[in-house]
């Protein structure tokens, strides 16, 4: 075997395109878009590459033909923030049913890895956010991937564990009926907060992608202030943020909750747009996007997905997650336009998540999860911590 950085045109091409082999008689799999993945490795697009370093490989069996690859990333916000050891990751791993080949890509990782500094690397993760790329599929291989997140097949967590990852922490996506009612106890704490003048729940239709972004982002800053490593949301990233969201976004499934006026939580949701990306077969070229607006007006996609919730802190807890999700469920009863809802990915260290996702009566469908090896094998390995339910 011989493996290569990917630099060249040649061997980006058999980077970018060694998936359409593993996944060539899988029906479940839809690929990502070669337009998001190649953000990921722009610096102009990408802006922790500013301070951060990224590499990617492919590898190649003894007569030419590509049979793995992987990427390694030092992320400057997150790298050296770990209690246990400086951090980097690896990603967008793909191989054939070979350890000897997964452990060659593993290591060629390491070994870059360990020359950024780094003592530990979690895999598969992205040089991003973690709505995107992040994660290895470890339950339900038999329902297409919603959009952003990996996909893979079973005999992956093998590779990753006889190599020696271990279990850093699980990731759990949930999905409901999106025309089946949602329990009383909060239909009662809708009505009691609809009876409050101070109070008001809407959703977008009619706002600006200004006033969008600027009541987004006021109750992201309060919601995740006491959060580990969380750096507040300027106006340019939130607007950036409403503006890409615009030509996919259904302003009616995005949901403000107002308290004397000020925003004090939020639930986006976005038409799963893998129901629709799978027709474009992973290239938003000029026919993909023809494809794609087409089957955008057709109303193609029949789930919404659940992308983030957010409640500043002096009303967590007070059930105004429930609020926004009867809101939101009475406009589906009433219209049917979706029938289910997922709901992105929530750690299994978010124990209060979990509880919200239980009585909303949704299943745990599929589990990701994120792994961590340390380079010094004598270290002890820590799972990440349940947050505290007090806080």
């Amino acid at each position: 075997m011989k493996i290569s950085e990917a630099t060249d045109p040649r061997t980006l091409q058999d980077w970018e395109r060694l998936p359409w082999k593993i996944y060539a008689n899988d029906p479940n799999w839809i690929p990502h878009l070669k337009q998001d993945v190649e953000k990921v490795f722009d610096p102009a697009k990408n802006k922790l590459l500013k301070e951060g370093a990224i590499a990617r490989w492919i590898l190649y069996s003894n007569s030419g033909d590509p049979i793995g690859r992987i990427a390694a990333f030092v992320n400057p916000k997150t790298a050296h923030t770990d209690k246990q050891q400086p951090t980097g990751g690896c990603g967008f791993f793909e191989c054939v049913d070979d350890q000897a080949a997964a452990n060659l890509l593993f290591d060629t990782a390491k070994f870059w890895l360990m020359q950024q500094g780094m003592e530990a690397m979690d895999g598969p993760v992205n040089l991003g956010e973690r709505n995107m790329f992040w994660g290895l599929l470890i339950e339900n291989y038999t329902d297409p991937p919603i959009y952003g997140t990996n996909y893979n097949p079973p005999y992956y967590t093998k590779l990753f564990t006889e190599y020696g990852f271990g279990l850093y922490f699980k990731q759990l996506f949930f999905k409901r009926s999106a025309i089946t009612p949602v329990q009383p106890i909060f239909h009662r704490k809708y009505d009691q907060m609809a009876a409050d003048p101070d109070v008001l729940v809407r959703d977008v239709r009619g706002m600006s992608s200004e006033k969008i972004a600027q009541d987004f982002r006021t109750v992201l800053n309060a919601a995740w202030v006491d959060h580990e490593n969380f750096k507040p949301m300027t106006e340019e990233t939130a607007l950036k943020a409403i503006k890409a969201m615009k030509p996919v976004m259904d302003p009616r499934i995005i949901v403000f909750v107002y308290h004397k006026q000020n925003p004090i939580a939020f639930f986006v949701n976005l038409p799963e747009l893998n129901e629709i990306f799978k027709y474009v077969d992973g290239d938003l070229n000029w026919l993909g996007k023809l494809k794609f607006l087409y089957h955008k007006w057709r109303g193609t996609a029949t789930t919404m997905t659940g992308i983030v919730f957010g409640v500043v802190k002096e009303w967590q807890g007070k059930g105004i997650e429930g609020v926004m999700i009867v809101h939101t469920s009475r406009w589906l009863m009433k219209t049917g336009r979706y029938k289910d809802t997922v709901l992105t990915w929530i750690g299994d260290f978010n124990p209060r998540m979990l509880k919200v996702c239980e009585n909303l009566g949704a299943a745990n469908y599929r589990t990701l999860a994120t792994f961590r090896y340390l380079f010094d094998r004598s270290r002890i390995f820590e799972r990440l911590p349940i947050i505290d339910k007090k806080n």
